[in-house]
């Protein structure tokens, strides 16, 4: 048998165990949510909160979405938060210290990102650090560049024209001016289809499942597993640039101290959604249903006026609910 068909065959089964339960679970969640919220204030439903809530998923969507691929793997990144204001601020540096063009501030920000992510798929697969270890090092490293490089000030992007448009701007609502559909979230759709067909149909996906399913079979199949994990690693890095350049352009400015807590909303939207934190499993459109939740959550508790510190308190508690429901659905199958 080839070492391509020994991974499919390892990690076929995986990614449609138990999925469709958990995401109509998720996604039924997500409706009462919205229905506990209608009824609990009337300015929920707005036109312009339901546009707040979009933005921040655009956000957290992608970071979520970065978060999925080495969570499938059955690592974890926790510098995702961090890797997002780095990216945020090499396009400061690139577009208002340098005066460079705005391409050119855009390719920066996510080839750091790619570069930040080759650095931790290394330490993981290279130096065999483990996961968490190695991404809270790298995390650290990150805040603190962040805070040198800015020289611990705000990058804001007056002189850059079109930057806010990037996320704020609405090409759809140009076309059609009824939906006013920020390119945020377009974007946000955008890397969700290209993260889907990778997984789906990429020997990158195959292998991305196979390394969370059994990764020590795959290796002695005669895989290089070190060289897809490390691509695993990078293409997240990447998409965390692209998650920079979107919170950056909405608040028009890089803030150096900004990432910090965004990777717990990440890796609570991937496991509400159905990621296995132990690996080998996982959906995009799992991912994204999580990370509207978490954003529903989190505007109709701020509504609320429920304190900041209450808002953390229910955002750890549905980390460990989501886990415990993982734990409870491997246990069954």
């Amino acid at each position: 048998m080839s070492t391509t068909a020994t991974a499919q065959t390892t990690a076929a089964p995986t990614p449609r165990f138990g999925g469709a339960q958990h995401k109509l679970l998720a996604f039924a969640s997500l409706i009462v949510l919205v229905a506990v919220f209608s009824i609990a204030s009337p300015n929920f439903m707005q036109t312009s909160n339901i546009l707040a809530i979009l933005q921040a998923t655009s956000v957290n969507g992608v970071l979520a979405i970065a978060a999925t691929l080495v969570i499938i793997t059955g690592g974890i990144d926790l510098s995702v938060g961090t890797l997002m204001t780095f990216c945020a601020v090499i396009a400061g540096v690139v577009l208002t210290y340098w005066g460079l063009p705005l391409p050119l501030g855009i390719v920066g920000a996510i080839l750091a990102g790619a570069v930040c992510g080759f650095c931790s798929g290394s330490f993981v697969a290279k130096l065999k650090i483990p996961p968490f270890i190695a991404t809270l090092g790298m995390m650290l490293i990150l805040k603190g560049l962040s805070l040198v490089i800015s020289g611990t000030r705000p990058i804001y992007f007056n002189d850059t024209p079109g930057f806010s448009q990037i996320s704020l701007g609405s090409i759809v609502g140009s076309i059609v001016p009824s939906v006013p559909l920020p390119n945020g979230v377009l974007i946000l759709f955008l890397v969700a289809i290209a993260v889907s067909f990778i997984l789906s149909k990429t020997a990158l996906g195959r292998y991305t499942f196979a390394l969370g399913s059994n990764e020590e079979a795959v290796r002695l199949s005669g895989v290089n597993t070190d060289r897809w994990k490390i691509a695993v690693y990078t293409l997240s890095g990447a998409i965390c640039g692209i998650a920079g350049l979107l919170i950056a352009s909405r608040l028009n400015s890089a803030q150096p101290a900004l990432g910090q807590g965004y990777e717990l909303d990440a890796i609570a939207a991937v496991v509400i959604g159905g990621t296995s934190l132990s690996g080998g499993r996982g959906t995009v459109l799992g991912t994204l249903i999580g990370a509207l939740i978490m954003s529903v959550l989190l505007n109709g508790l701020r509504i609320l006026s429920v304190a900041q510190e209450w808002q953390t308190v229910v955002t750890g508690s549905i980390i460990i609910l989501a886990v415990y429901i993982d734990m409870l659905r491997r246990r069954r199958f």
